[in-house]
């Protein structure tokens, strides 16, 4: 190949840019007129999501996409989620101590939003790649290996325009300045309410939580082995693990008062547990290893350490083998497949193993893990994907009773009428007592009372008038309304903002018309001004992030590129399918390449200097080819 090609390929490069930068906000919406519309589910209830909705489809419409926008009760939300039966959905990571490890990992479940999102990857990138390469960094023992591996992670799936990042999540308390002792969850739902103490008034505290729908609904079946429509928040408060999850990544004793970790010859690890002595189940049972073990037995039989249940994070994965230690019924033994870096820090998660007393599963003490589990009941019959697995029969649980802080006393239910005219049952109020026998000391609250709102400005009010004490967690007060009652200046409520624990982030489905096309998902992200809409919408007390993790998150702190900026300029090229543009100047490189070995082969000792030049601008591109020793040839164009 000569250097005239490599001139005729520049020459075509131009003619592109001149095109292109004629182009106008008219054209990409004649352009995306023929563009089916975008689907999108928003959580109905969720009262930062449905602020957005309104700034991003106005957005999306300048450049002429139509979008048609589904709000779903919680429900029905999940299972359009995991059958892959959307185009656009809000989602967000799991935050600490979650990320990045379980959050990522969980993407082989196939009942994954994310999962089925990533269907689509444009080839010869693959889902199935992505999650190999997941799996190698999790077994990874070097940091130093550790963090590239994971920059190999961040990258693959960056450059596939299937995330976009929106803002940080920070967790709001706002407080009846009756109330003093706060302190900070370190999870997304970790509300220490027993933390607490009312130095007036009554000892019994109201409290609406941020739950998994936003307003809190319903605290489900408190099962501490099972998922929706349990909530996190509550499960929290009633059970509790082996260890708990503290200040920038720390492990606290919980129900383990110590543990010991050795290398086993198999190549795993063996964590020796001394469990916590005189704690009692709120029913009066006893804490031991046999308790211990009869949960695990439950959580980990059969079908259930797979992906499709449990097996969406490695603890599941990767344990082999637990028991007690012989006649010491105080010390468990939990031994591993292969070394695990996150096993620890994922026995702190609030779900799915915490521990229930044995007197609440379905049979007792004696249930048996495959014949009456402790799973939920409309699970029904796990069949396990290995025919010699036998079948497990999800018999639920008939007893809440935990070790945590607060234990359960009682409900009022309703029936409500949803906008598809289906009927859902809520708790307008549920109560739980102080553990006055919990082993970290009796909450100063004796009575703690969940209520129902059915709005955001019923909450706003009945803080403002003090018949609420309580309101915290995201998505419960839109944000903007969380601002106005910080400005108020009110002596009687004490507004507390946390830290960025996770970020929000638009999911874009790969495997759905149109956004199986990264044309269209590049022009989507370009479109969104998140800067705009955070600074509009969300109060000003957060901030629009550039990447799927909070840079605080382990392994995260990372650059990369391309960044998804809001580029009118970019969206609207995208919409009228000007990749002309990019493949031009990729195929102008490599011919210049081509060019340079041939010139350097050939005139080793040529000295004169080429330079082609085209009106400069902002955008302006440089090639800098060497011919031979000190010869140049510089291609410059707008």
């Amino acid at each position: 190949m000569r250097l005239s090609t490599a001139l005729t390929y520049l020459g075509l490069l131009l003619h592109s840019k001149s095109t292109s930068a004629a182009v106008t906000i008219e054209d990409a919406r004649a352009c995306n007129a023929e563009v089916e519309a975008i689907d999108w589910l928003i959580l109905e209830g969720d009262a930062n999501a449905e602020a957005i909705e309104d700034e991003v489809r106005q957005d999306l419409e300048k450049i002429g996409f139509k979008v048609n926008t589904r709000f779903l009760t919680k429900n029905d939300y999940n299972q359009a989620r995991l059958r892959g039966d959307f185009g656009l959905s809000f989602s967000e990571t799991w935050g600490t101590p979650y990320d990045p490890h379980s959050y990522v990992s969980a993407w082989e479940a196939e009942d994954n939003a994310n999962h089925n999102a990533l269907a689509g990857l444009v080839a010869p990138s693959s889902r199935d790649e992505l999650l190999s390469m997941v799996e190698d960094v999790l077994q990874e023992e070097n940091q130093i290996v550790r963090q590239a591996k994971w920059n190999d992670v961040h990258d693959y799936y960056h450059k596939q325009a299937m995330m976009l990042p929106l803002w940080g999540r920070r967790i709001v308390a706002i407080i009846n300045s009756r109330l003093t002792g706060y302190q900070a969850g370190h999870q997304q739902f970790d509300f220490p309410v027993h933390k607490l103490v009312p130095v007036s008034g009554s000892t019994t505290v109201t409290i609406s939580p941020g739950a998994l729908t936003g307003r809190f609904q319903t605290v489900g079946n408190m099962d501490p082995h099972t998922y929706n429509p349990n909530e996190f928040f509550s499960n929290n408060w009633l059970y509790e693990g082996l260890v708990s999850y503290g200040p920038e990544g720390t492990i606290f004793p919980a129900l383990a008062e110590s543990w010991t970790i050795t290398d086993t010859a198999s190549g795993g690890q063996q964590y020796s547990f001394k469990l916590r002595p005189g704690v009692k189940f709120h029913d009066g049972a006893e804490w031991n290893c046999q308790a211990a073990k009869l949960n695990l037995d439950h959580v980990l039989a059969g079908a259930l350490v797979e992906p499709v249940w449990h097996g969406w994070y490695g603890v599941p994965k990767y344990i082999k083998d637990w028991e007690c230690a012989g006649d010491d019924d105080m010390e468990l033994i939990m031994t591993t497949s292969a070394k695990f870096y996150p096993f620890l820090q994922e026995l702190s998660f609030i779900r799915p193993l915490r521990f229930l007393s044995p007197n609440s599963f379905a049979e007792g003490a004696e249930s048996d893990p495959y014949t009456a589990n402790s799973c939920e009941r409309g699970w029904g019959t796990l069949e396990s994907e290995t025919v010699s697995i036998p079948n497990v029969e999800c018999a639920g649980i008939r007893n809440v009773s935990g070790t945590g802080p607060f234990a359960f006393a009682s409900r009022e239910q309703s029936v409500l009428t949803t906008a598809d005219f289906d009927e859902i049952r809520v708790d307008d109020l549920v109560e739980f007592t102080g553990n006055q026998d919990y082993w970290g000391g009796a909450p100063a609250i004796e009575t703690l009372k969940v209520v129902r709102y059915d709005s955001a400005d019923e909450i706003q009010a009945a803080l403002l008038d003090g018949s609420l004490d309580v309101m915290w967690g995201d998505g419960v007060l839109p944000s903007n309304s969380i601002t106005d009652i910080a400005a108020m200046n009110d002596p009687s409520l004490n507004v507390h903002v946390g830290e960025d624990i996770q970020n929000v982030v638009l999911l874009l489905n790969t495997a759905t018309p149109p956004l199986d096309d990264i044309r269209v998902r590049k022009s989507i992200i370009h479109a969104i001004n998140k800067s705009a809409l955070v600074k509009k919408e969300l109060g000003g007390f957060t901030e629009p992030v550039d990447n799927v993790f909070p840079r605080s998150m382990p392994y995260c702190d990372v650059d990369l590129t391309p960044h998804w900026d809001y580029d009118l300029e970019k969206a609207i090229l995208l919409s009228c399918d000007l990749e002309t543009e990019s493949a031009a100047a990729a195929e102008a490189e490599s011919a210049a390449e081509a060019a340079t070995a041939e010139a350097e082969s050939a005139a080793e000792a040529a000295s004169a200097t080429v330079s082609v030049s085209a009106a400069s601008g902002k955008n302006a591109l440089a090639i800098s080819l060497k011919v031979g020793l000190g010869c140049a040839l510089l291609l410059q164009f707008a």
